[in-house]
């Protein structure tokens, strides 16, 4: 077949090795029509989140090494698709469980806020009151320490008139005897 092809190209070592130019060896396309002979089964469309941790390409190598015979196989095909679908059930499930743990979660997160919210209000105002009645207390100590203050500022002023009075009447007292 290679002498179809004029002189220049036969040389050509792209066209010797067509995958040269790729670091691996394969080419980047997908072309499964290309080669018939390894042609996967598709999969069912509730299969096809990769829950199930199964490759397609794992399964045709397996069944290509085992020693289960044709009929083998066709018996343990519905087994696999009762257990895929009992496991897509169960995760199914299993994630609406989740779901309404997160949903409770929430709704038990926002009682909390709300709980939350009126105790900081009502300590807030109890604060508040606190505050006012530390306050009103404030300026009735400040009033006391004041009146105190006059207070002894005018005992002060008696006990020196009556130290006075005390001394006048003594004097006076000598002076007449």
């Amino acid at each position: 077949m290679m002498s179809t092809f004029p002189a220049m190209l036969q040389s050509d070592p792209i066209l010797d090795n067509p995958f040269l130019s790729f670091g691996n060896g394969f080419p980047t396309w997908d072309c499964p029509d290309l080669f018939p002979a390894v042609q996967t089964p598709p999969r069912p469309l509730d299969s096809s989140s990769g829950s199930d941790g199964s490759n397609p390409n794992q399964d045709n190598h397996s069944n290509s090494n085992s020693s289960l015979t044709s009929s083998d196989q066709n018996r343990a095909s519905p087994v696999v698709d009762e257990r895929k679908r009992r496991r897509m059930i169960s995760n199914r499930e299993s994630a609406r469980r989740s779901r309404m743990r997160k949903q409770k979660h929430l709704e038990n997160l926002r009682n909390q806020v709300n709980r939350l919210r009126v105790e900081n209000r009502d300590l807030m105002n109890r604060l508040r009151l606190l505050l006012c009645y530390v306050q009103r207390l404030q300026i009735d100590n400040d009033q006391m320490q004041s009146e105190h203050v006059k207070l002894r500022q005018k005992l002060s002023e008696i006990c020196q008139v009556l130290l006075l009075q005390q001394q006048l009447h003594q004097q006076h007292g000598h002076a007449t005897t």
